[in-house]
This record gives structure tokens, sequence and C-alpha cells, in this order.
């Protein structure tokens, strides 16, 4: 089995970081949103793993594993406020939530 090249790696994380980064700052529905951020997530994960690969730490992976929790979580909270937002706002548009203030 052939190894792929840790600046692959890194280049394919940097391109997830990017694409999740622009979603997030381009699209206004709160689910996108939150898949946004998963996906910057799990490119930071990905740049962990590769750098802890690169070094032969096991501390890429532990750093992943943290990762993971965190976006398990996450996801857990985002989802429950997106459904209560859905319940009482009936949209899930951030920009038409914040002129709801007051």
């Amino acid at each position: 089995m052939v190894p792929i090249p840790f600046e692959h790696t890194l280049l394919l994380a940097s391109v997830l970081f990017v694409l999740g980064l622009v979603a997030l700052l381009i699209r206004r529905n709160l689910i996108v949103m939150l898949m946004s951020v998963e996906i910057m997530l799990n490119a930071a994960g990905m740049a962990f793993i590769a750098a802890g690969s690169r070094w032969g730490q096991p501390d890429g992976q532990v750093m992943f594993l943290l990762i993971l929790t965190l976006a398990a979580a996450e996801v857990g909270v985002g989802l429950g406020l997106v459904l209560q937002i859905y319940r009482r706002y009936k949209t899930l548009d951030a920009d038409r939530l914040s002129e709801m203030q007051g």
C-alpha cells in the first residue's frame, strides 16, 4: 500500500476547511451552517491525523478523538437549538431570525 503524501493530506484538509468556511459565511440556513462547522471540524481532524502520522506521534489521534467528541456535542446542542428555533419562529433563515429581535 502506497502511503499518501503529507502535503496532499494537508491540501485536502485545507480545501475542506475553506469550503466549510465559505459555506458558513454564504449560506443562511441554520442546518447548512451546522453542517459547515462539521466539515471544518473534520478538516481540522484530518490535519491532526496527518501531522500525527507524519511525525509518528499518537497526539494527532488523541486530538482527533477530542474533535469527534466536540463535533458530537455540537451536533446535539445545535440540532436541539435549531428545533426550538423552528418551533418558535417557523423559519431556519438566520437573516430573518436576526430581524425578529425586539
